[in-house]
């Protein structure tokens, strides 16, 4: 019988912490606030992008402009899920032309999702510039990307799982790990 063991590795003032240092960073390296904006990535990239944005006002005194960005299509896995990919609308309002974008999603493992992220990005135009800022960065990396800003690296193993839990979509602000582990009898 299988059962997943679960370890805390953040809880909601580490995560906020987090957030906080990540807005700090992108305030540091992008001293002309002007044109950059703030897209995050479908699901939890979304909250994550606003708090940051807030975070910036709150601290600069300006709120940068925050996007929405669905990234289904532009997978490369599209054509091995067992149903049709679930389309949401991206919604970025404003022209990423000659903007400097932070990108923002939860985990960055195997860059794929970051790839396409970028694909979509650009087929909605050429930004000045694409900084990525992640929560959490777990390593294994399958193409070549790399975060600007992490608010927590997590060594992990490739049979873990990462969960990035955050108010607005599951009820409350933590990281999670879960092992898959194999539950065993005593053995005498």
């Amino acid at each position: 019988m299988a059962r997943r063991k679960s370890v805390r590795l953040m809880d909601a003032d580490a995560v906020s912490t987090a957030l906080r240092r990540i807005a700090h960073e992108i305030l540091e390296n992008n001293t002309e606030t002007d044109d950059v904006a703030i897209v995050g990535i479908r699901t939890r990239g979304v909250p994550i992008a606003e708090r940051i944005a807030a975070t910036i006002e709150e601290l600069s005194g300006k709120r940068p402009e925050v996007g929405i960005l669905d990234i289904n299509l532009y997978r490369d896995d599209v054509g091995l899920m067992a149903g049709h990919p679930v389309l949401r609308k991206t919604e970025i309002e404003f022209g990423v032309d000659a903007t400097g974008l932070v990108l923002v999603d939860d985990v960055l493992f195997t860059g794929r999702t970051i790839r396409a992220a970028l694909d979509a990005l650009m087929d909605l135009g050429r930004p000045a510039w694409v900084q990525l800022a992640v929560l959490v960065d777990r390593g294994h990396r399958e193409v070549p990307i790399k975060a600007d800003y992490v608010g927590k690296n997590i060594p992990t193993s490739r049979d873990q799982q990462v969960e990035v839990r955050v108010e607005e979509t599951d009820g409350r602000d933590e990281v999670v790990v879960l092992d898959l582990q194999e539950h065993k009898g005593d053995e005498r």
